[in-house]
């Protein structure tokens, strides 16, 4: 390709409403363009970029023997219903009503429409096991699209989904794509970490994640010094906190009017108490029932322990008039005491259990609760009602004895064990060697392609701009010819490129008319792994220049050697990357 006929926008300015790295640079080197708010347009090297990332997932995934097929992005809204599913996503699912009046969603992953399908093609153990994938655009209207394409609503999925007759099967066919990403993501010139993560709203009984840890990303990984431990926030379990021993007998509750004081910052500063001396009681509408949690003031509940805690059941806050008529006061002012009897389960978070004493919503608008005492003034046992792991990890907190420490990340695959989640709700059956009728046990494994590309800018780039992994790079070389209008700078020039084609090195020759100075700056900001510059002044002595983005030092070749010598490089970076 000749950088002349390439369409490769670059600009000097940061775009304003561009916060990471990977997007600053994906719009000033040409990468994607903006179309609207968290939807972009690819422009040549960034498809390029996508194109060699795709294959790279193809190539792995089908040597974990999955088989690669297609389903339509637009999908019957019935099938998200049946699952329970149109209900999880809620507004973050972007739908629409056909002429006909029946309810559509755009696809934000595929799980429905892979179990409808296995429900009418498997029905024997026979078939068992399969997987199904496929790489396609995914809708998720999101409320804040941001950080360019690492969180927008329109991206790029690789979806699979395997269909297994037995826990061990499922195991297998769950390790196989596990160990599929490592090599995937090796291959893109990733580092990234494995972290034990929660289903989500895909549900099942388990589940990783692979995060590349950077500062623009979104997650939040948890994890021990010595590696013994990874989690994402969403999973990490803490251990419980020692009992706090009070300075004395602890006095019976004293109510205390807070009037127009219902936060917690409010309150602690109205009482001149601490967020953690006091203990938050927090209603949530579950199907049709009610349920209570408690986690302490300087805490945060983390809603996937809570989905756990009830058995994968979908907990929704509820509204003003259930909080009103369980606790019998307006929203702000809710407590523990006595609750359990007006809820089905009454939740408490371990660190609640350890306090002496908390202050607490008394039960009544515009009043709150002095010495609090769990297990005298709220029950701690009792057949509705659980202690356990409920809050976020924090500063401070530790697993199995061990400090956790925390870092930001960028999700870029997942892989789930669903079990039969999906498959007993849409009939995704088949008959065992005795003829009896078991549902497929079920496994989804995602990979987001546009997050690779953002996620490989995010870890490879300095001061003038990306630096790729040659693997996934637009072009693997770039010949620069620095005096375009000297016929014999340019002709060298282009016997190097011709050579390079030759032997099926992706190569760009930059045969612009442009000074060398703003060549060199296009080069660095696009980032192409190894430069050739060919200039009239060591073109004299009859050598070029060979020069790796990731480094500093420049070496000169005779020209005649300089093709070999460039060919030999690009097969010594692919060995380090295993391509």
């Amino acid at each position: 390709m000749r950088y002349s006929r390439l369409l490769v926008p670059t600009v000097k300015e940061i775009p304003a409403d561009a916060e990471a790295t990977s997007h600053k640079l994906m719009i000033r080197a040409g990468i994607c363009r903006r179309v609207a708010s968290g939807t972009y347009t690819y422009l040549p090297l960034g498809q390029r970029c996508l194109l060699k990332i795709i294959a790279i997932v193809r190539e792995e995934i089908n040597r974990a023997g999955a088989q690669e097929i297609l389903v339509p992005s637009l999908q019957p809204l019935e099938l998200w219903e049946k699952t329970g599913r149109s209900t999880d996503y809620g507004e973050t699912m972007f739908r629409l009503d056909d002429r006909h009046g029946k309810g559509n969603v755009l696809g934000p992953t595929a799980e429905e429409v892979f179990t409808y399908l296995a429900a009418g093609e498997i029905n024997s153990y026979k078939q068992l096991p399969i997987n199904l994938y496929q790489i396609s655009p995914k809708f998720r209207d999101e409320f804040r699209p941001r950080f360019g394409v690492i969180r927008s609503r329109e991206f790029i999925m690789k979806d699979a989904y395997s269909f297994d007759a037995d826990p061990e099967s499922l195991e297998k066919s769950y390790r196989a794509m596990y160990d599929a990403y490592c090599r995937i993501f090796t291959r893109c010139g990733l580092e990234y970490v494995i972290v034990e993560a929660e289903s989500g709203e895909m549900g099942g009984s388990g589940s990783h994640q692979f995060t590349v840890p950077c500062e623009s990303g979104e997650d939040t990984i948890v994890y021990t010094e010595d590696g013994s431990y990874a989690a994402n926030l969403e999973r990490a379990a803490v251990d419980p906190l020692p009992k706090e021993q009070a300075a004395g007998e602890i006095p019976t509750p004293q109510e205390v009017e807070t009037p127009n004081v219902g936060t917690i910052e409010a309150v602690c500063e109205f009482l001149k108490t601490e967020p953690k001396d006091m203990i938050k009681t927090l209603v949530y509408a579950v199907e049709d029932e009610v349920v209570a949690a408690l986690v302490r003031g300087d805490h945060e509940l983390n809603p996937e322990k809570l989905t756990q805690t009830l058995g994968g059941a979908h907990a929704d806050l509820a509204d003003e008039a259930t909080i009103e008529r369980v606790t019998g006061a307006k929203v702000g002012f809710a407590g523990p005491i006595g609750v359990a009897d007006k809820v089905s389960s009454l939740i408490i978070d371990h660190a609640v259990a350890a306090m002496a004493a908390g202050v607490t919503g008394a039960n009544k608008t515009d009043c709150h609760t002095r010495n609090v005492m769990p297990g005298r003034d709220f029950p701690l046992e009792g057949d509705n009602v659980v202690v356990t792991d409920l809050r976020c990890a924090g500063e401070g907190d530790t697993h199995d004895g061990k400090k956790l420490l925390f870092k930001k990340g960028i999700e870029i695959g997942q892989v789930f064990k669903l079990g039969t989640k999906y498959s007993v709700k849409l009939g995704a059956k088949f008959l065992d060697e005795q003829g009896a009728e078991k549902p497929c046990l079920m496994g989804c494994y995602g990979i987001g392609i546009n997050r690779i590309l953002a996620s490989a800018i995010e870890l490879g780039n300095d001061d003038n701009g990306i630096i790729w992994p040659i693997s996934i790079a637009p072009f693997e070389v770039l010949v620069t010819c620095v005096n375009q209008n000297e016929e014999d700078v340019a002709k060298a020039a282009e016997s190097i490129y011709q050579q390079l084609l030759d032997s099926a090195v992706d190569v760009l020759l930059d045969d612009r008319a442009l000074r060398g100075g703003i060549k060199f700056k296009d080069a660095d900001l696009i980032g192409i792994p190894i430069r050739v510059t060919v200039g009239k002044r060591s073109l004299a002595e009859g050598k070029v220049e060979i020069k790796l983005r990731c480094e500093s030092e420049r070496q000169e070749v005779v020209v005649e050697e300089a093709a070999d010598k460039v060919i030999a490089i690009v097969a010594d970076l692919k060995e380090k990357l295993k391509v």
